[in-house]
């Protein structure tokens, strides 16, 4: 079989719920379509949480101490440091929702050089396949984007020095990883991570319901 003619076939055989002809998808339209849809779900994965509380007030985004660092915020809030914690956590997450617009022509560059053998492996490959493109072509990018950006919106709160500090301590002891061994470079790392979670329930909606999308390319390349 030519490769025009299973990329006809096999890419709407692979999306739940495809009943059209298999003459009605095009190679071309294929690839126009999973474009389309990974820009559509990363601009508004960046819009919601590129805004004020976009992490802060989304709990499953929202950027807390990690794990073996909270014992030593424990103790610190029973030395009635508590609202000086609390300003640490509410700078970290406003310092990733002021990264997170950085990423837009990044996110949106990426989706629009997808190739075809991209574009078919992201539709048969589950809930995770947009997830994994845009980690794939972009982390490494954003990650140098946001560290200076994360630097900046942290370096004024009190407790960010004593984070390193204590951070450092605990990555040279084997508690926590050499990457969150610093507020910036764990910020970073912690924003990337909720904007591909978001970028990946946009894709999981678009799957659900591509009429939803209000897009024609969208309808034909995932609708039946």
């Amino acid at each position: 079989m030519r490769r025009r003619d299973f990329m006809a076939v096999a890419l709407p055989t692979a999306v739940a719920g495809w009943s059209g002809p298999a003459w009605a998808l095009t190679e071309s339209d294929a690839a126009v379509g999973v474009r389309a849809a990974i820009e559509r779900g990363a601009v508004t994965a960046v819009g919601l949480l590129g805004r004020t509380d976009g992490f802060l007030g989304n709990p499953k985004v929202r950027i807390e101490l990690p794990g073996p660092l909270r014992q030593a915020a424990t103790l610190l809030r029973s030395t009635g440091q508590g609202a000086r914690l609390d300003e640490l956590v509410t700078a970290m997450n406003r310092a990733a929702e002021a990264a997170v617009p950085q990423a837009r022509t990044l996110l949106v560059n990426a989706a629009k050089s997808m190739s075809v053998d991209d574009a078919l492996r992201i539709v048969r490959g589950g809930d995770t396949s947009v997830t994994q493109f845009f980690e794939g072509k972009t982390r490494q990018p954003l990650t140098q984007q946001f560290l200076p950006i994360v630097g900046q919106a942290t370096e004024k709160v009190s407790l960010a020095a004593r984070y390193d500090a204590v951070a450092g301590r605990a990555a040279k002891l084997g508690l926590l990883k050499e990457r969150d061994a610093d507020l910036r470079g764990y910020v970073t790392a912690r924003a990337l991570d909720g904007l591909y979670l978001v970028i990946g329930e946009q894709e999981r909606e678009m799957r659900r319901d591509p009429v939803g999308t209000g897009s024609a390319i969208l309808k034909k390349v995932f609708g039946g």
